[in-house]
């Protein structure tokens, strides 16, 4: 009878594998289309795709896209650069800043954390609004056509902290007053024991702070004119804005791409 009752959990845990592993292949399978699109696009002719459309392989290879891309190195590799130097730096300190922030509004012995939560909490359900932001970032804190002016705005994000709080309030009290008894203090406790604890959540948040940093191209519009400031993402929104004002400019006119000049 035991061996019978094994047999069947082993079998349904191989069914419960296979049917796991399938639907894990199958939506990172999903994941994987957009970007094959994308690949195939690159190398495929201009003309293919206006006359086609986009498929997982090129009809009709060039490499005209990397060449137009690539124009002008020099540029991109500074703004990957710059992305890069923003996202690590970024991530990092918005991480060490949102847990320290999150860690004094779980302990229970700091006499305003219902206070500070929340006006932390309220600034999620009403803002200044745009003008007064830019107002206050270009008029008063001078920020504009500077490095912190990319790397300010999302360093910080109330629902993180909120999300971090709520993770340190699983971490029992006893761990903190232990230490405390040893002679350590609170930046020593919150470095050595609550950090290493809250690993789970701090890669959580700190993946998500990564791609806003990444993604952001918004600060870039609203506050850098030098284009030695260019975001990645910001260089690609203008370089598809001027090749959508040229094609807009191309269809008044009735011209065609091949009617272009070194076009065949």
């Amino acid at each position: 009878m035991k061996t019978t009752s094994v047999q069947k959990s082993r079998l349904d845990q191989r069914l419960l594998n296979v049917i796991g592993y399938a639907v894990v292949g199958f939506v990172a399978l999903v994941c994987v289309i957009p970007f094959l699109l994308i690949v195939s696009g690159s190398l495929t002719s201009e003309s293919a795709i206006m006359r086609e459309g986009f498929g997982f392989w090129p009809k009709e290879f060039s490499l005209g896209a990397y060449a137009f891309a690539l124009k002008n190195p020099q540029q991109v590799l500074h703004a990957y650069g710059l992305t890069i130097s923003l996202t690590v730096l970024g991530t990092l300190i918005g991480l060490f800043i949102s847990a320290m922030t999150a860690y004094v509004l779980r302990r229970k012995d700091f006499e305003w954390r219902n206070g500070f939560a929340f006006y932390f909490y309220f600034t999620t359900l009403f803002n200044g609004g745009l003008v007064p932001w830019y107002i206050l970032m270009v008029n008063y804190l001078h920020m504009k056509d500077t490095y912190w002016s990319l790397l300010l705005p999302p360093l910080l994000n109330v629902f993180y902290i909120l999300i971090m709080r709520t993770f340190l309030s699983s971490i029992p009290e006893a761990i903190t007053e232990s230490a405390k008894i040893d002679g350590a203090g609170d930046f020593t406790i919150f470095v050595k024991l609550i950090l290493p604890l809250a690993k789970p959540a701090l890669a959580t948040i700190g993946l998500f702070t990564a791609l806003s940093y990444w993604n952001d191209w918004f600060n870039s519009l609203l506050f850098v004119q030098n284009e030695k400031l260019y975001t990645l993402q910001y260089l690609l929104y203008k370089t598809l804005g001027n090749l959508e004002g040229v094609r807009k400019l191309m269809e008044v006119s009735g011209m065609h791409v091949a009617d272009l000049p070194g076009k065949a």
